[in-house]
């Protein structure tokens, strides 16, 4: 038994390329801004920004705020761990917990220091010291998964589900839930911003000669019609399912990740309507034409199985495009209005800015990674 356990210890991890590492970054990129927002009338106090850590314990404080930081951090410090761990390098993955809880330890101190330059942040030693515990709680339950061989485990059924170099479509299928939570117009529709993206360019160039330059709308835009909400409807699973597609070649497993992909967008834009408006309003957006769209993902993402990779990448490409011009004739509607507005002065003030943006960017970053994905194969075959 130690013979084999040694054995195991010593030999070298899979060479897949982790997907943590770049979700650690992604969760970084979440924290800077969870703990930077709202980034304005920034101004210097006259004081070392590291004045907090000789503060006393906060006289008014919540259970709410302590386990948040806590909870907040743990994540961050799991991915770290889990991108030690998974380097197949032994000395590097010993010392994995404490590298990534100093390193989101680093992280905290200079979120808190910088926000000794925010008037409406207040930095806290509290904070920094359930950040750091939180990150080590994360890495912690990242090393014990790597010595009981989760992560192994883990590694392997990666190796047998998906493509080699497939860490890019992971991180976007990771993050597409994510995405979902932020409301959007149109249900499961990522990447609505014309309307947004014009009002923004207006403002901006109003009271300058380029405004003549704007092109604008003919007509106004009205409601989408029931039939083209139920083909965004379906269009919205069928692009996570052809990104999985894209790097499952067995058809079963395909089967298993359109059902999986179909459970998840349910639930995740159910889950984005309770926090809004709370659980009673969970379903307000499973009108008919949704529900017609999600009856028809299925069939169709099953006719889709036998398809090889690559045409799953070219049809996934055609049918975002196609995604994106339907939403983007969609208005914002009052109660996409109301939600926003939910969004911005409720407890979420700190993460829906970072969620929103992704709603917003998903379907063109993955555009941008098929494209490199596409260029990459072919210098690979020159």
């Amino acid at each position: 038994m130690s013979s084999n356990r040694s054995e195991r210890d010593a030999a070298p991890k899979i060479s897949a390329r982790t997907a943590a590492w770049p979700l650690a970054l992604c969760y970084t990129a979440l924290i800077v801004y969870a703990s930077l927002y709202p980034f304005s009338d920034w101004r210097d106090q006259g004081i070392a920004p590291w004045f907090f850590l000789s503060e006393p314990w906060p006289r008014y404080w919540t259970w709410f705020d302590l386990i948040s930081n806590l909870l907040g951090y743990a994540p961050l410090g799991f991915l770290c761990a889990l991108s030690g761990l998974h380097s197949g390098r032994p000395r590097r993955a010993a010392h994995a917990v404490l590298i990534a809880t100093l390193a989101a330890g680093l992280l905290s101190f200079s979120m808190e220091s910088l926000q000794s330059y925010l008037p409406q942040r207040v930095p806290s030693n509290v904070d920094l010291t359930f950040n750091t515990c939180g990150a080590w709680l994360g890495a912690v339950v990242a090393y014990a998964l790597d010595r009981l061989g989760a992560i192994d485990r883990w590694s392997r059924i990666r190796a047998r589900w998906f493509a080699p170099h497939s860490r890019g479509a992971l991180v976007l299928l990771a993050l597409w839930p994510v995405a979902l939570l932020f409301p959007t117009p149109v249900p499961l529709g990522l990447g609505q911003v014309m309307e947004r993206l014009e009002a923004g360019l207006g403002e901006l160039l109003q009271g300058t000669p380029f405004l003549a330059w704007l092109p604008l709308r003919e007509i106004e835009l009205q409601p989408l019609l029931p039939r083209v909400a139920l083909l965004c409807a379906l269009l919205g699973i069928l692009l996570p399912s052809l990104l999985g597609y894209s790097i499952i070649r067995s058809k079963w497993r395909r089967a298993v990740f359109l059902v999986g992909v179909l459970a998840i967008g349910v639930c995740a834009t159910g889950l984005s309507d309770a926090l809004s408006f709370g659980p009673a309003h969970a379903w307000n957006w499973f009108s008919l034409p949704v529900q017609l769209g999600l009856v028809l993902a299925l069939p169709v993402g099953l006719a889709l199985l036998p398809l090889p990779p690559r045409w799953c990448a070219w049809l996934l490409a055609l049918a975002i495009v196609l995604d994106l011009v339907l939403l983007n004739q969609a208005p914002a509607s009052v109660y996409f209005s109301q939600t926003l507005q939910t969004w911005e002065q409720g407890r979420f003030i700190r993460f829906h800015g970072v969620i929103q943006w992704l709603g917003w960017l998903w379907p063109y970053i993955t555009l941008a990674y098929l494209a490199l994905r596409g260029l990459r194969r072919s210098r690979n075959l020159q």
